[in-house]
């Protein structure tokens, strides 16, 4: 008398009728659900700009320079304690107002990301970085 082998192979037939019942199922719901809508913002409204934000020019490593076009004011080479002075009072007066920072492009990548981290430590947040459009 011969002893029956075990079967080592795993049926896998059900679980592709299982699979193929959810595809379906799938198919046929997908086309009845509801989509959503995204309201992305429109040319006109990016562009326009509340107040002019102030401007912090990095020149080099702990070298910058602050422009506000709003009162005309500008200070070439200015420390950073002076700088966070100038930015905490013009907040004080506007909180809305925002930050940007430019910079050459031979100015180090360490430089610009200093000035970021001393705004975020100071609690300035509407901080951006203004590019110039390639021509």
């Amino acid at each position: 008398m011969r002893q029956r082998r075990v079967m080592n192979q795993i049926n896998v037939v059900p679980y592709i009728d299982v699979m193929l019942v959810l595809l379906v199922i799938f198919m046929v719901t997908a086309p009845m659900m509801p989509s959503g809508t995204v309201d992305l913002p429109s040319v006109s409204k990016a562009s326009q700009v509340k107040t002019d934000p102030l401007k912090i020019s990095v020149r080099g490593m702990d070298r910058y320079d602050f422009v506000d076009d709003k009162t005309q004011t500008r200070l070439p080479s200015v420390s950073e304690e002076s700088l966070l002075e100038k930015l905490r009072d013009a907040q004080t007066e506007n909180p809305d107002r925002a930050v940007v920072i430019e910079a050459e492009k031979s100015v180090r990548y360490e430089a610009v990301m200093k000035v970021m981290d001393l705004l975020q430590r100071n609690n300035i947040s509407k901080v951006g970085l203004l590019v110039k459009p390639a021509q």
